[in-house]
């Protein structure tokens, strides 16, 4: 098939070489682990972890005369990913044979899906950012077909001075690989291009794209060419089972190809592997056609037909997307872009800000839930679904500051006391005494005693009204933080004579 031209030029993305720019042009291949208690063609466990060929069946082994069944399960979450991806689902798809050597696939040939997969084109919107003013540039990747396919086993070479052994129990779990158009520029949009795709995969539940666990995985064709020109010869990267080192390949193997071709030589069709050590891509072997594979329509099994009520069917048990639920959270909570992308990064992150936000100020909650919990849970290494403070407590503390009851900056205080100790915001406040202070006669006091020890600041004050900031600050520290900020401003300014 003809790759065809979808993107112009665009400036930014250009890599200044020895002879002038450069243009990459990147498309992956992506693995993802189906969401599914048993195998693609087998009854054998999926769960990770287990013993070494604890979870193998006949027909993981090959054993004579074991004939795969199809796992609906699989098809189903096939399709779920489909719809979610705007693509065409095709009501007929058929399993072939890729013959190939695997030392760790007992059958001696992968069974996969060739030229007539279970979806066929679709479009993912990808965020690119945020730039400096805290924007995003939205791009649209092309996607060439999403197949099923069985997952090989695992070669352990570390295990004998003299001899590899074969783990089994990933052999025959279900993939699905998404195979994305030529359509992305930069390492930037590939690596926004592989978040998005697991977000997706991770709110429908078709996979927990995983990357540790190797449940995501990524095969990075890149090439480069002159702006304007043909696509060049593309290398492929194999394996890459993180983001950040998507983002490294990408960015070698681009430099690598612009030095082979400055220098006068050509770049050799290949597969690579990366080595994150090292930060660079060294060479795995030829690449090879889908000729060489000898695909045919695997003669054990039928091919896969549902009807358009089947698939209707799954549609309407789709949750709400990412980009959907996105522009709600703009349009329902006044949020920014950048805040709204931040929440809908996670399923968990989403559901949690929307119990704290419910009957309250939406951006209030952003912020907190952004700013304080996320970042708490970063610096302790504690994940959405194991936070130390609920979404109830949040909320309640949120509820005392808009009561006035207390500070935003004690809150904060509180904040910490609820990720160490745990306990409910209002009892905290009355056991600790930490109820905002807002007797006037007292932050008179105060006020009155501030501007008394500084009264050289206060001429400068009524000269320079923007220092009245100082002063609020001396009151607060000598409040400990208990004065409220709105009376003391308010008194500051009627000493001072600023009204």
């Amino acid at each position: 098939m003809a790759l065809q031209e979808t993107r112009e030029t665009d400036p930014k993305n250009l890599i200044p070489g020895a002879t002038g720019d450069w243009e990459i042009v990147i498309g992956l291949e992506v693995h993802a682990q189906v969401a599914s208690n048993a195998k693609l063609f087998s009854g054998a466990s999926t769960a990770f972890g287990g013993e070494p060929n604890d979870h193998v069946s006949l027909v993981d082994a090959a054993m004579p005369g074991m004939l795969p069944v199809v796992n609906e399960e699989c098809i189903r979450q096939a399709i779920r990913t489909g719809l979610a991806l705007k693509a065409r689902i095709n009501n007929r798809s058929v399993f072939a044979r890729k013959n190939y050597f695997y030392p760790d696939l007992p059958q001696g040939y992968q069974i996969s899906q060739y030229d007539q997969p279970i979806v066929g084109e679709g479009t993912v919107v990808v965020e690119v950012g945020p730039d400096k003013a805290g924007a995003f540039e939205e791009i649209r990747v092309g996607i060439e077909r999403l197949h099923l396919e069985q997952d090989a086993g695992k070669s352990l070479h570390d295990q004998h001075p003299t001899m590899s052994f074969v783990d089994l129990n990933r052999s025959g779990v279900a993939l699905m690989e998404i195979v994305s158009k030529p359509d992305m520029r930069s390492a930037e949009e590939a690596k926004a291009y592989i978040t998005k795709l697991r977000t997706i995969l991770r709110y429908l539940g078709t996979s927990d794209a995983d990357m540790e666990k190797g449940n995501l995985r990524a095969d990075i064709n890149v090439s480069v060419r002159r702006p304007g020109e043909p696509f060049g010869t593309r290398c492929e990267i194999k394996n890459v089972n993180s983001i950040r080192f998507a983002g490294q390949a990408i960015e070698y193997e681009a430099r690598r190809q612009i030095g082979i071709i400055e220098d006068g030589g050509t770049v050799a069709q290949e597969t690579r592997l990366f080595d994150p050590g090292r930060g660079e891509t060294r060479s795995m072997r030829s690449k090879e056609e889908a000729h060489d594979y000898r695909y045919f329509p695997d003669p054990d099994l039928l091919p896969i037909t549902f009807d358009d009520a089947y698939v209707d069917e799954i549609a309407a048990g789709l949750p709400e997307l990412p980009d959907d639920k996105r522009a709600r959270f703009q349009r329902e909570y006044g949020l920014s872009a950048y805040d709204a992308d931040v929440l809908v990064s996670e399923r968990e992150v989403a559901n949690y800000f929307e119990a704290v936000a419910r009957g309250r100020d939406g951006k209030q909650a952003a912020n907190w839930v952004i700013n304080e919990l996320l970042g708490a849970l970063n610096r302790t290494g504690h994940t959405i679904e194991a936070t130390p403070v609920s979404a109830h407590q949040l909320g309640e503390l949120l509820d005392l500051i808009a009561e006035g009851t207390i500070s935003g900056k004690i809150a904060k205080d509180v904040f910490e006391i609820l990720l160490l100790e745990g306990g409910e915001p209002r009892r905290i406040v009355e056991d600790r005494g930490l109820r905002q202070v807002t007797d006037t006669g007292a932050i008179e006091k105060l006020v009155d005693e501030v501007i008394a020890a500084n009264p050289d600041k206060a001429e400068q004050a009524r000269a320079k009204p923007t220092m009245i900031g100082w002063f609020v600050g001396q009151v607060m520290k000598a409040s400990q933080g208990k004065a409220n900020p709105q009376a003391v401003n308010a008194l500051l300014k009627e000493r001072l004579g600023l009204d």
